[in-house]
């Protein structure tokens, strides 16, 4: 068993880790192709290249996107990796020699399964703890030179509860040296009535959770008391009342804002749900929850990190009816193509379910697991029809 197991390990590793260079060149190509769109662009002087994006930057960048493309292509190169090996053990008759020399169907599925769970651990390690600082670090790189780090074309919306009043916040763009730009905060008090505004174009984390904003802009609305708001509109009383609410601007250098809005939870809400690590994605679930927003579309997406690295799994055992089909004059690439197809509808499926999902508030864990689950039912399906019937 041993000696079967170094013969698989031996030419099915070296198969995926020469699709996974081939697939990644590509990507790394068109990425730098994209690049140098960007080169001579910066926020320097005229004739300072000191600030400018240049070409060891353009490298650089594609460099540190490296982790990210090999966690999004390891399942789709176990698929093809895989496929070819068992295909050309099938067609050379050597799969034939191994199952006469005791090798079952369930050993063989046993086998395969080892090198998917060795994949799924470096699919895990790559995407939690490499993919996510490499990613964030070219963002922030990018950013430095070309643009802050931001999503959409109003940033990012956060919400925190404190124990009287609760706070909408609006963070435009978080510079490379960690600093917050356009930040709008809005206070309401426990009746949803507006208490006041905060507007600062430069904000900073400080020690003790809080935040220092640079030459604020606070407007604050002087309410009647609460019992006010239950007299009927129209009445002198309320009129009265009215009257004595007024409101007051300032203009503050400093202002110091305590709240428990983290650099990490800022740096989460403006990056892609897909490019965080699982705990980043948890706790922020845990904090959109805490504070009453919508959290649908980040619990899919955690879930689909949790299950991702899975799919190494789902890969090898959609490989391993390859080995059972008897092509002994037909080549290998009709083969390895309906592998790239297989590969490209799970990646199409696994995206329209997390998208389907999110439309229609399924449960989390249900719209990221579905595709697996299928193609896994699909792979026993054709692995057990094709042992029957041989």
């Amino acid at each position: 068993m041993k000696t079967i197991r170094r013969l698989i390990y031996g030419e099915v590793l070296p198969a995926i880790a020469l699709v996974t260079l081939g697939f990644l060149s590509l990507f790394l190509f068109f990425d730098l192709i994209d690049e140098l769109q960007n080169l001579g662009k910066g926020k320097g002087l005229a004739g300072a290249t000191a600030d400018l994006y240049q070409i060891r930057h353009a490298l650089l960048y594609v460099a540190l996107l490296i982790p990210s493309h090999i966690y999004e292509l390891l399942p789709i190169s176990v698929l093809i990796g895989t496929i070819f090996v068992m295909a050309r053990l099938a067609q050379s008759s050597e799969f034939t020699i191994l199952r006469t020399s005791g090798l079952g169907p369930w050993r063989a599925l046993r086998l395969l399964l080892g090198v998917g769970a060795l994949f799924v651990v470096l699919s895990f390690i790559v995407g939690d703890y490499i993919a996510p600082s490499s990613d964030r670090a070219s963002q922030l790189l990018k950013g430095r030179y070309l643009s802050t780090l931001t999503v959409g074309q109003t940033g990012a919306w956060l919400k925190e509860k404190q124990t009287y009043n609760s706070y909408v916040v609006n963070v435009k763009a978080l510079s490379p040296d960690n600093a917050m730009q356009g930040v709008q905060i809005f206070e309401f008090d426990g009746r949803g009535r507006a208490v006041s505004t905060t507007r600062a174009p430069l904000a900073t984390f400080s020690s003790g959770d809080s935040w220092t904003l640079t030459k604020a802009d606070r407007v604050e609305f002087d309410l009647p008391p609460a019992e006010a708001a239950s007299v009927v509109a129209g009445t002198d009383r309320a009129r009265d009342e009215t009257q004595n609410a007024h409101v007051r601007q300032m203009h503050l250098p400093t202002f110091e804002w305590r709240n428990s809005i983290s650099a990490e939870t800022v740096l989460v809400a403006l990056l892609k749900p897909e490019r965080m690590a699982t705990i980043d994605l948890f706790n922020y679930v845990r904090h959109l929850d805490a504070n009453g927003q919508t959290a649908q579309r980040y619990e899919i997406e955690f879930w689909k990190k949790v299950f991702y690295p899975l799919s190494c799994i789902v890969m090898v055992m959609l490989a391993l009816p390859f080995a059972y089909l008897h092509f002994r004059t037909s080549g290998i690439a009709g083969y390895v193509f309906a592998g790239v197809m297989i590969g490209i509808s799970f990646f199409m499926l696994n995206n329209v379910f997390g998208y389907i999902g999110n439309l229609r508030s399924w449960q989390p864990w249900l719209a990221a697991a579905t595709p697996g689950l299928l193609y896994m039912a699909v792979s026993l399906g054709a692995f057990g029809w094709l042992v029957l019937r041989r």
